[in-house]
């Protein structure tokens, strides 16, 4: 049921982020109000991240979820309504505040549900899920946006949302609040009132140098969602149906990259060294697509970007769900949120900016280029905690061997 509202109302946000950047673009806004509508939705999990992922550790995770999911149902019937770009970015903030609610406790649920042995299936089933149902949305909104405008789209968003407080009825597994002191027990610790378990990434050897090198190669790409849709509509002259059409290539990948990720069984190590190789692999992608005379060119090179963008994806939840404590996974969850969406809105406000100077093939093109800028400042770092984490656990199987001897 959770894979199921992951879908319903990932394909929902889709269509609606579809409709608002192709009609704003139609419009004539320009770069800064696209870039404005993706900051809007990227900003709230970074000024609330922290904070909300404390509330998806200590409130009822079925409250949670029916409370904030009917509030972003109602936002996006007024989002439907809605013509001036201000206010549109306004209620778009909105909802993107919910969602740095609820995807933390949808997220920490998923272990307690399925247990270590399965996360990596889980995680791929809940990724291929989300992706399935994003995958039709853009093909969708490009459609329903030249017939009908952005009303329609915003109107089903609505309806999918109300797919989130549907699953927080029917899943029984819960967490926060009074089934708190269960959590601390399953972790192995003392199961009281008084518990307090904290999460803090620099304690983390290996998470805090994995997640500044994902945040800033984020930080050097994330621009081209701003300039894609400049790039395919104005440089590659296409109609609003084909910027969906390929769009929804990249999902596609997803679903693809997903179904392999699920068989995957790496330690932490190899999950922060496939982590690296995906970021690198990802960078050149886009600077390669940078450089296609024709649309059609971009569908395999956004299938290959889809596939390496859903082996992140599932992999960053495998390593969070290895190496967190169960009652502190909804902050740790949202602390990555919140790296992510700040590096994502400097990328979108950057790409906003840059299209005012530049075009989008040389957009395109630099963004791949700073993201393998960025990987190569950042990695060294994180090539040395790998090597920490390797030694350290070839250290601890000779004692443990030692030991077996010795009895």
């Amino acid at each position: 049921m959770s894979a199921l509202a992951k879908a319903v109302s990932n394909c929902g946000d889709m269509l609606a982020a579809t409709a608002l950047a192709l009609v704003l673009q139609t419009r004539g806004e320009g770069g800064l109000a696209v870039a404005g509508i993706m900051l809007a939705a990227a900003l709230p999990l970074v000024v609330v991240g922290p904070f909300a992922g404390r509330l998806a550790d200590r409130v009822d995770s079925r409250t949670l979820l029916i409370t904030v999911g009917l509030a972003q149902s109602a936002v996006c019937v007024a989002l439907a309504f809605t013509r001036p770009p201000g206010l549109i970015i306004g209620l778009v903030a909105v909802l993107a505040t919910g969602l740095a609610i609820t995807g933390p406790t949808m997220g920490a649920l998923t272990p307690l549900m399925v247990g270590r042995p399965n996360l990596a299936k889980a995680s791929a089933i809940g990724q291929t899920a989300s992706t399935v149902g994003m995958l039709i949305a853009p093909a969708l909104g490009g459609v329903l946006v030249g017939a009908f405008g952005s009303r329609v789209p915003l109107l089903i968003d609505a309806a999918t949302y109300l797919a989130i407080p549907v699953a927080g009825l029917v899943i029984r597994t819960r967490r926060g609040g009074r089934f708190r002191t269960a959590q601390a027990a399953a972790s192995g610790g003392p199961a009281g009132p008084d518990r307090r378990a904290t999460f803090r990434l620099r304690s983390d050897a290996l998470l805090w140098p994995l997640f500044v090198m994902i945040g800033a190669v984020i930080a050097a790409i994330s621009a081209v969602n701003v300039v894609e849709v400049f790039f395919i509509r104005e440089t590659l002259h296409s109609s609003t149906t084909i910027y969906g059409i390929v769009s929804a290539t990249w999902l596609g990948g997803m679903v693809i990259g997903a179904l392999i990720a699920a068989r995957q069984r790496r330690d932490d190590v190899g999950t922060a060294r496939a982590l690296m190789l995906f970021n690198v692999a990802t960078c050149v992608t886009i600077s390669v697509a940078g450089f296609v005379p024709h649309v059609a060119w971009l569908v395999p090179l956004w299938l290959v970007g889809g596939v390496l963008n859903a082996s992140e994806n599932v992999a960053i939840g495998v390593i969070l769900g290895s190496r967190v404590l169960p009652e502190v996974r909804g902050h740790a969850g949202a602390t990555f949120n919140s790296i992510a969406g700040g590096a994502n809105a400097s990328g979108f406000l950057l790409g906003g900016v840059l299209l005012t100077v530049a075009g989008p093939r040389t957009l395109v093109v630099a963004c791949g280029l700073a993201g393998l800028a960025a990987a190569a400042v950042f990695s060294p770092p994180l090539v040395r905690a790998i090597r920490r984490e390797r030694e350290s656990a070839g250290t601890a199987s000779e004692t443990d061997g030692a030991v077996q001897v010795a009895v």
